[in-house]
């Protein structure tokens, strides 16, 4: 049955970070309605497609019932308000201001149905000088400053990632689940006011410390996050494919080293590139990157992956998408043969997950 079974949700969203709130309060058994415009969810338009949708419209969409509406008009509006009477969530991710000019903004909803939980979505927030300014995931990144940390040999690169629209969901997702939480105790619904800028900036906690204060801004290649570190870093293998080492812990360092036959460089494997004892602690990271980019240079990356096999040092080979997709065990079909990622939220209780439909217009 899932755990959100009852909850009904209206989703007014497209794209990507309203649509995974809703995707994943689906796969957890609400009954989710998806309120598209006349021309749908540009996102049905995407490819590449598979057995009649688009693959990623599918894996956000799975299990939600889909219903065309135009909001400019009386019978949308009215058809809208019939929907909201047994609502318990509303999602929308419109500018700011277009659903309080259409007639559904929190204070004309709230006041027919006190107890919704009410979930705008939007790229700055709805209020502040910002918040009017039209921007998708790259321009949030962009100023939130989290774009100078993708660097390439010219300076910042476009993501891979979609950080932006992936946090926002996250983040949109717990605080409904927290106000329904809340609805439980007291009756009364909320209005949560989610900006992917926002969203995003928590998730560089680990790195700004000084920027948080005040200081500097973290510098690529040099944090030990950031490609400081020998042993938290990407190295190119003979064959032209990379590898990773991801732990900077000592013992990972003491293993590594000893086997390759260099236990003189563990001592500088102690040394923090982000702690007081500054330019001496980043050369020594900077022998041993040079160490290591030569060592990885001698294999292939398939070499290294059964070389490090049993060793018990923190390392992974870097695998395009596809590999990592074909070796996760994360991904299914449906009864049309078309492929669904599996709900990253599973319940040991839980049946095995089977994909639902994808809405049809």
């Amino acid at each position: 049955m899932g755990k959100l079974s009852g909850i009904r949700v209206v989703d007014l969203s497209v794209f990507l970070p309203g649509p995974m709130l809703t995707g994943m309060m689906a796969d957890q058994g609400a009954s989710v309605v998806k309120v598209e415009p006349p021309s749908g969810d540009p996102a049905r338009q995407m490819g590449p497609f598979e057995a009649g949708h688009g693959i990623w419209f599918r894996n956000l969409n799975r299990g939600k019932h889909s219903l065309t509406l135009d909001l400019k008009t009386d019978t949308g509006r009215d058809a809208l308000w019939d929907l909201l009477a047994d609502t318990d969530v509303l999602v929308e991710g419109f500018r700011p201001g277009v659903m309080a000019r259409l007639g559904f903004g929190y204070d004309a909803v709230s006041a027919r149905h006190p107890g919704i939980v009410y979930c705008s979505i939007s790229a700055f927030g709805q209020v502040g000088a910002m918040a009017g300014h039209p921007a998708h995931d790259l321009g949030v990144q962009a100023e939130s400053g989290q774009l100078s940390l993708n660097c390439g040999a010219d300076g910042p690169v476009v993501p891979g990632v979609p950080a932006s629209d992936m946090a926002a969901g996250l983040t949109g997702l717990s605080a409904v689940l927290m106000a329904l939480i809340g609805r439980g105790r007291n009756g009364l619904g909320d209005y949560i006011d989610i900006s992917m800028l926002g969203a995003l900036l928590p998730w560089s906690v680990h790195i700004a410390g000084d920027a948080i204060s005040g200081g500097a801004s973290p510098r690529p290649g040099h944090q030990r996050s950031l490609g400081g570190a020998a042993f938290y870093n990407v190295y190119m293998c003979s064959d032209g494919g990379h590898v990773v080492l991801c732990g900077r812990e000592a013992k990972f360092a003491r293993t590594l080293l000893t086997d390759l036959g260099r236990p003189d460089l563990i001592p500088l494997a102690d040394a923090d590139p982000d702690a007081g004892s500054g330019a001496g602690a980043a050369a020594g990271q900077a022998v041993l990157r040079a160490f290591l980019a030569e060592t990885f240079m001698t294999r292939s990356r398939e070499a290294w992956t059964a070389w490090f096999h049993g060793r018990d040092v923190a390392f992974a080979p870097v695998r395009n998408l596809a590999e990592g997709l074909a070796r996760s065990g994360l991904v299914v079909t449906d009864a049309s043969g078309a492929h669904h990622i599996t709900p990253a939220i599973r319940f040991a209780a839980e049946p095995p997950w089977q994909p639902p439909a994808t809405p049809d217009q």
